[in-house]
């Protein structure tokens, strides 16, 4: 049995680029906003690959999945403070663009991964 599996999955990796890319861009963003919105958008960008591990570290598909619907959450809560900051100009569209098209991709596996513990259980996940 391999105790770290989910280290293995594309969308976990993929969560954890997308957390060093936007905390990356954390770094441009004017002092005020560090204690608020910065702390925020980091808090939910990291929740995405912390929730997938944290799943795959309990053993029944019903909290495994739970945990990834937490990660979805997260998800959605990080483009809803990209727009903001687009809005607010402490980043450029190009960038929002970037973030944007990551958290298409990490949604829809994310979604399929929770497709997959639902109908097949935990036979995949513990090796």
């Amino acid at each position: 049995m391999e105790p770290f599996y989910f280290r293995k999955l594309e969308v976990y990796q993929n969560a954890k680029n997308l957390s060093r890319y936007i905390c990356g861009l954390l770094q441009n963003y004017p002092m005020e906003e560090r204690f608020g919105l910065c702390n925020q958008i980091r808090r939910a960008a990291m929740s995405i690959a912390i929730n997938i591990a944290e799943g795959f570290g309990r053993f029944s598909s019903k909290e495994k999945a739970h945990f990834i619907e937490i990660a979805f959450g997260s998800l959605t809560e990080v483009i809803c403070e990209l727009e903001l900051s687009l809005d607010e100009g402490y980043i450029s569209k190009d960038e929002f663009n970037y973030a944007e098209e990551r958290l298409i991709i990490i949604s829809k596996q994310l979604s399929g991964l929770h497709s997959s513990i639902l109908r097949n259980g935990d036979s995949p996940y513990r090796k």
